[in-house]
């Protein structure tokens, strides 16, 4: 019996660390996410806001292994906000998609269920201070409001089935953009689709162990199948904070800008004196080229350069410095004199200053390997 509650003890001391990393994980990228000023900084803010929640859950669980948060100060503090996972992921999808997303009058009906969902855990929670054992003491609306809410898992079975609604509507709008937006592709949408694919997956499998165990067990909820659902969401929190942080300023849709006349005559002015530039000197061979090093050798302000680079090319920085290198490699690649010359020696040659950096650049702009450039095929 003793080695029993051993084990158990140090079972339940790893998973909450296991909780605690995926709450820690979670609350980083969210905090990151939120101050990020980059294209997509509604969408970033939306995915912050999922993982807090999800930290925010798995803190809880971590409090309840230590026997806090079952009847006591903590109780009444940790409060529930389960159903509006749903509407932050459908609007994360949407304002990645919709560029100048804002929120309006007509969205906030999306976020009516969490507050019911917290208006009624107050209410329930209000009851205690009522109840003394009998069933008398509490009103009708409240006796069989704890039945529902707590001896029935109505607000995990309401949470998984509005993640996976509001997943298929996002999806639904996804794919629609897909079919009518030429400039994007599957490709560029896909870890999103995988992503609404893992919520739903796993919202459907949570739903189906408290069910299960609703049918079977009476709502016992035993920690043998409640915690590695837990830990599924620990996972999770993890892989949504990573993939969100490298996708954070990934552009699906760049947005319309009405320029003015002014406007489009200086950024013309500049995408001509910029071409002139790399084709003339071909500055971009310069491994310790930057933003701001351009824009000097060009006479002017940083945020012009990148306004012609975004509006005029649609690309960063980066990727046209390292698209102009790409181009630059496959010219000295063409010459019979550099065939001794090793790949990675001609590329520094083109201006990489890394092998990593070239080798993601040639992975992110031509979908292939550093190698099949030597193809002449």
């Amino acid at each position: 019996m003793i080695l029993y509650l051993r084990a158990v003890n140090t079972f339940q001391t790893i998973c909450a660390i296991v909780l605690s990393i995926g709450a820690l994980q979670g609350l980083i990228y969210g905090i990151i996410l939120l101050s990020n000023k980059g294209p997509n900084r509604v969408a970033n803010k939306f995915l912050a806001l999922i993982l807090f929640f999800f930290s925010y859950r798995l803190v809880v669980e971590v409090l309840q292994f230590f026997g806090l948060g079952i009847y006591d100060f903590w109780y009444h503090i940790m409060l529930e906000y389960n159903w509006i996972y749903g509407a932050l992921i459908y609007f994360f999808v949407i304002a990645l998609i919709k560029p100048n997303f804002k929120l309006s009058t007509s969205h906030w009906i999306h976020f009516l269920p969490v507050i019911l969902e917290f208006l009624w855990s107050n209410f329930i929670k209000f009851q205690n201070f009522y109840w003394d054992g009998t069933r008398e003491s509490l009103t009708w609306l409240g006796y069989w409001g704890y039945v529902v809410w707590v001896q029935f898992p109505t607000m995990y079975i309401v949470c998984g089935a509005l993640i996976i609604y509001y997943s298929y509507k996002a999806r639904t709008e996804l794919l629609l953009k897909l079919k009518n937006e030429s400039t994007l592709s599957k490709e560029k949408i896909q870890w999103i689709l995988n992503l609404l694919l893992i919520l739903r997956v796993f919202s459907i499998f949570f739903m189906s162990i408290t069910l299960i165990d609703l049918i079977f067990f009476n709502y016992a909820f035993d920690s043998f199948y409640r915690v590695p659902l837990f830990l599924g969401l620990a996972i999770i929190t993890y892989g949504i904070g990573l993939v969100g942080f490298s996708k954070r300023d990934t552009v699906l849709i760049k947005p319309n800008r009405v320029l003015s006349k002014k406007e489009e005559n200086e950024l013309k002015k500049i995408s001509i004196e910029l071409e002139h530039l790399m084709t003339t000197q071909k500055i971009f061979t310069n491994p310790e080229l930057s933003l701001r090093s351009l824009a000097d050798t060009l006479k002017i302000k940083p945020y012009l350069l990148t306004n012609c680079l975004n509006i005029k090319y649609g690309k960063s920085f980066n990727t046209y410095v390292n698209e102009k290198r790409i181009e630059e490699l496959k010219l000295l690649l063409e010459k019979p004199e550099n065939d001794k010359i090793t790949l990675l020696g001609l590329a520094y040659e083109a201006g990489f200053n890394s092998k990593a950096s070239f080798n993601r650049s040639v992975k992110k702009i031509t979908g292939k390997s550093p190698k099949a450039l030597k193809s002449k095929e």
